[in-house]
């Protein structure tokens, strides 16, 4: 009897082993954004970031000061704050996922309001660009804003669709320094 009974014993906590694995979450799902998410339009805020897309377009040349490029590029106007502190309150990290790939904010123009100090109570108005391949001219995409350099890890991260679909198509985008105050 106490050999079967110990046998019990051992399977139950073997199941129980089990079970805690599976419902354990996995190591990089631990660490991972609080990831806030709008829809087109909307203004989303985290702990730490306040934004919204006020206009997309897509153009075929970028010009910043007597910088400029040639490519299909898309330029987001942006208006963002900082909801609760200046503490940190900077757009560090800006990314776009289209059809599962993801593209980096370009640094090229230097004028984006990447970087750019953040305010509570006041809006600061500025653009990213995004030098896209040729191939991508529609279909959806998602904005991603961090306040973290890095891949942001047990931080906020704000997400903002964007619709490539139907955006005006202008020959030459001048980029402005970003601008503080009310859009």
């Amino acid at each position: 009897m106490k050999a079967t009974h110990s046998w019990a014993i051992g399977i139950a906590l073997i199941i129980a082993a089990g079970a805690v694995s599976v419902v354990t979450t996995a190591a990089l799902d631990q660490r991972a954004p609080f990831v806030v998410t709008g829809a087109a339009g909307e203004e989303v805020t985290s702990r730490s970031l306040t934004a919204v897309v006020q206009d997309a377009s897509l153009t075929n040349r970028v010009t910043a000061g007597d910088w400029h490029a040639d490519g299909n590029w898309l330029v987001v106007t942006l208006v963002a704050s900082a909801p609760q502190t200046e503490v940190d309150a900077v757009i560090e990290l800006a990314t776009l996922e289209v059809d599962g790939q993801v593209f980096q904010a370009s640094e090229r123009p230097g004028r984006s309001i990447v970087g750019t100090p953040l305010h509570v109570g006041t809006d600061t108005v500025g653009t990213l660009t995004f030098q896209l391949p040729e191939r991508v001219r529609g279909g959806d995409a998602l904005l991603r804003l961090s306040t973290t350099m890095s891949t942001p890890r047990l931080d906020d991260l704000v997400a903002l669709p964007v619709s490539l679909d139907g955006l005006p198509a202008e020959g030459n985008i001048d980029i402005e320094d970003p601008l503080l105050g009310a859009p």
